[in-house]
């Protein structure tokens, strides 16, 4: 079966919500292309190898978390100290000394250990795949945090990290081709509304959806159905209008599913089904989308659609 041409059209023209988007949001949402790609590093693994260095099948992260710097070596720790010593960090807190460290030196920034946490769980070791691109790291690093600070991770998932990598730890290494820091509230707030719903039941309902997809049992964005999700969370306003308006129509979001579709062939692509409950009949209604998960970059393959069982 053959998606109407039409479909695919306005699929391409939903996935972006970057109208109206401000611009510390834009780079996620007007959209993620591949960047250059060059090998890794001499000094950095290979992410798509095994242990004895035999090659293993493409395994992709599209990644919701936040990225904080560790020391992996006793040495380094004292270098960056010296480091500091050296540098104008009065009136700084340790964050501002730590972020003007690193942009003053940026050989440090190669020998830190940069890790990505999941909902406050350890889950990713991140370098880039591009050597042009450690500030981006740097960039992680706000000056005031914020508990809405989010960054996403767009890379190839390899192996386990070496015990001697990161201090001891041990998670999967990811080369990133992309990687955007961007603040929660900010991407709500870039979201374009429905002129029906007031401003501040649809930032609520916005909130409540990136939310959810967030806090999704183990959501390391590694596998296909978190892809997608994390995915539409950043780049999909349809989801955020369609959940906003059955709240106005007083109805509850009781369901978020993914499963592979009927459409899958060569390339693999996935449903993503939202259910809405009606708050006083209990009737049920579904709509959902198509995302192609098929390589590193997930895209949109038919735009939010009435879904129904057969």
């Amino acid at each position: 079966m053959v998606e109407p041409e039409s479909d695919v059209q306005e699929a391409s023209a939903q996935e972006s919500v970057a109208t109206g988007s401000t611009a510390s949001v834009r780079p996620v949402l007007d959209g993620l292309t591949a960047a250059q790609s060059p090998s890794p590093s001499a000094d950095q693994p290979c992410p798509t190898c095994g242990s004895n260095g035999a090659a293993m099948p493409a395994s992709y992260a599209y990644s919701l978390g936040k990225i904080e710097p560790r020391f992996p070596r006793l040495s380094v720790e004292k270098e960056f100290a010296q480091a500091t010593g050296r540098a104008e960090t009065v009136n700084l807190t340790d964050r501002q000394a730590l972020q003007r460290v690193l942009q003053e030196n940026r050989y440090l920034v190669r020998q830190l250990c940069w890790v990505m946490t999941v909902v406050g769980l350890e889950t990713y070791i991140v370098f880039p795949r591009d050597p042009g691109d450690w500030s981006l790291l740097v960039d992680t690093l706000r000056p005031n945090p914020r508990a809405g600070d989010i960054d996403l991770v767009v890379g190839t998932r390899g192996p386990l990290a070496p015990p001697g990598m990161c201090n001891g730890l041990i998670v999967p290494i990811v080369a990133f081709d992309q990687l955007y820091s961007f603040d929660r509230d900010a991407l709500i707030r870039s979201i374009p509304r429905p002129d029906a719903i007031p401003a501040e039941r649809f930032a609520e309902a916005a909130a409540e959806v990136f939310d959810r997809i967030m806090l999704m049992t183990d959501n390391a964005g590694a596998t296909d159905e978190h892809r997608a999700l994390n995915y539409l969370a950043v780049r999909s306003p349809a989801i955020y209008a369609a959940v906003a308006d059955a709240f106005h129509r007083n109805r509850s979001l009781t369901a978020v599913d993914v499963r592979p579709s009927a459409l899958s062939g060569v390339r693999n692509i996935v449903e993503v089904i939202f259910s809405f409950t009606d708050r006083t009949t209990d009737v049920v209604e579904k709509q959902f989308l198509r995302v192609d998960v098929t390589e590193e970059f997930p895209f949109l393959v038919t735009r939010l659609s009435p879904y129904y069982n057969f």
